[in-house]
């Protein structure tokens, strides 16, 4: 017998339904059944009982597409009721590109395999990134995320500056933007979590990329609990925090579950969902790409385990989705980037706009969890 364990209440006050358990049979023997599971599921958690990873791994067990498609219209009532209709809508920019030290395996900008056009360049100047901040405005994004290479200016130089240089244009994006600034600058203390909240940062992306288990398969140049610390220095400085994944890079499905329940222990108010796209000459070029459908059941399932985080469409939508990109929205999801990615291009924003309203769903600023 598996229970649905109930959490701090979350979002509106939700109060936890009694402890009594909801219990998950091996298998589903008809669709019939597991759309009545999944009702079940889905009152408690609106209601404000969390799932335990027991149930979130029984499943990973749905194969049969009819059988993902049911999961999916769970998570989407599960979005609707906990995040609303409001997508949330972010560009970002890459703002130093290439010659990084870190060995992540999913990434062509490390020096240790760069891949093929990967491109190389130093710190953009402050206008560059104005322009691009304007541009990312235009198409209807209401945040605009300045991204670097590198293990974290926490390992900066004594004489460099680029720290205090990022802090300047993040003011400027302020004051000539109605975007909101964020940033993705790697590691960081505490005290530059601070400086950038003082500026008026809001939001920080620092992906745990794996689960713990994982970690060491995709990246030994630092460790899962260097990105972890991060985390917690951005959330003690009052930053919210944008931090998930990437699925398809050879990991289990329990790595997966283990992930999402990671991300709900840190409280991460944003969560990425990055999808391997591989990279010709990093260590994972040849990896399998996800089946689309494997992806919106890991979709769902994120959702059901994380009911009112922000669900993000990131990296890799586009190639792995294909058709079925519209689906991942009524799957759980209601944010994505827009626009191109950090070494790849993204599709035209329109069609994303065109996308959403043709869901019914309206591109803007999605409602950030409150976890008190």
């Amino acid at each position: 017998m598996i229970n649905v364990v109930p959490a701090r209440p979350a979002l509106n006050s939700l109060s936890s339904l009694s402890d009594s358990p909801l219990e998950v049979p091996q298998n589903w023997e008809t669709l019939e059944d597991l759309q009545i599971w999944l009702n079940k599921l889905v009152e408690r958690i609106i209601s404000g009982d969390r799932i335990s990873r027991e149930a979130a791994l029984a499943l990973t067990k749905i194969e049969d597409q009819e059988q993902i498609l049911l999961l999916c219209q769970a998570a989407d009532q599960v979005r609707q009721a906990c995040c609303g209709n409001t997508v949330d809508l972010c560009s970002i920019v890459n703002i130093k590109s290439g010659n990084c030290s870190e060995n992540c395996g999913f990434c062509s900008q490390s020096v240790h395999h760069p891949g093929e056009a990967s491109p190389i360049y130093g710190l953009k100047s402050s206008d560059e990134i104005l322009d691009n901040a304007k541009a990312a405005e235009a198409a209807g994004a209401a945040r605009f995320c300045l991204v670097s290479q590198g293990r974290g200016i926490k390992y900066n130089s004594p004489k460099s500056s680029e720290f205090e240089q990022v802090l300047a244009t993040v003011k400027r994006i302020i004051q000539e933007t109605n975007v909101k600034p964020c940033c993705a600058l790697g590691e960081l203390t505490l005290e530059q979590a601070q400086a950038l909240a003082e500026a008026g940062v809001t939001r920080y992306n620092h992906n745990l990329e794996a689960s713990k288990a994982f970690y060491p398969q995709v990246v030994t140049t630092h460790t899962w609990e260097d990105r972890v610390q991060t985390v917690k220095n951005l959330k003690a400085a009052g930053i919210q925090a944008c931090t998930g994944g990437i699925l398809g890079m050879g990991e289990t499905w329990e790595d997966r579950i283990d992930l999402a329940f990671s991300l709900a222990e840190l409280e991460v108010e944003s969560v990425p969902i990055n999808l391997l796209n591989p990279r010709s000459g990093t260590p994972l070029s040849e990896q399998s790409k996800l089946d689309p459908y494997e992806a919106l059941k890991a979709i769902a399932i994120f959702r059901l385990i994380l009911p009112t985080q922000i669900l993000r469409y990131a990296g890799g939508r586009e190639a792995i989705m294909g058709e079925l990109q519209g689906k991942g929205l009524r799957s759980g999801i209601n944010a994505m980037l827009i626009g191109n990615y950090l070494t790849t291009l993204g599709q035209a924003p329109e069609q994303d706009q065109a996308m959403l309203k043709s869901l019914g769903l309206e591109g803007g600023e999605a409602t950030i969890p409150n976890f008190s």
